[in-house]
Formats: structure tokens, sequence, C-alpha cells
């Protein structure tokens, strides 16, 4: 008999009962943070072929893993940024750490409004 192309493939077959099914898996999936998150919502809603596209071909999980690494590096990156224009270094850290979370904490750049 000859072989099927999900055979040729490489793909197998289980039996249940009268039936043969083929043996599916579904790939492991990246799990996406906050910014992964946003960025699926912003597909859906204003993106919708895009994100069918890289839904039905099975890359959106990686797409949104991609873009939660750089957003989160640009975020970090911000902060660090923002922290230093306002003095907030490691040195204040160690000389006085109450100081230090409380200048943190303030927030007078916004830094919490990056989210």
């Amino acid at each position: 008999m000859e072989k099927s192309t999900f055979e040729q493939m490489g793909g197998t077959y289980r039996q249940e009962g009268d039936y043969f099914l083929p043996n599916l898996t579904v790939p492991e999936s990246v799990p996406a943070g906050i910014w992964g998150q946003r960025r699926r919502q912003y597909l859906q809603k204003h993106r919708k072929a895009f994100y069918n596209a890289l839904l039905l071909s099975g890359k959106l999980d990686t797409h949104l893993a991609e873009i939660d690494l750089q957003a989160e590096e640009t975020f970090s990156q911000l902060v660090k940024q923002m922290a230093a224009q306002e003095g907030i270094t490691e040195q204040l850290k160690a000389n006085n750490q109450m100081r230090w979370v409380n200048e943190y904490l303030q927030d007078p750049s916004g830094r919490n409004r990056l989210y």
C-alpha cells in the first residue's frame, strides 16, 4: 500500500476501533508576558489579518515572546536611565537603603506611567 503524504512527512497513525487517527501534537507555546499580551490585544483589534496569519502559521507565540523580550529590555533600560537622572544609584542604595526605597517609590518622573 502506498504511503500517504502525512506518512511521507514522518507522521504516524494510531488505531482506535476501526479507524486510524493521526498522532498529532500541539507545539510547545512560550508564555507571553505583559508586553506580549498587549501586543496580542493590539493585533487582534487593529491588525486582524496579520494576527490571523501569525496564528494560522503557528508563529504567533514566538512573535509575542520576541516582542515581550524586546519591550522588557527597553523598559528596563528606560527605568535605569530615569533613576540615574534622579540620582537614585546603587551607591545610595548601599549607603541609605530607606532613602533609596523612598526615592525610587516616589515616582516623580512617572516611571510607573510607562506601563
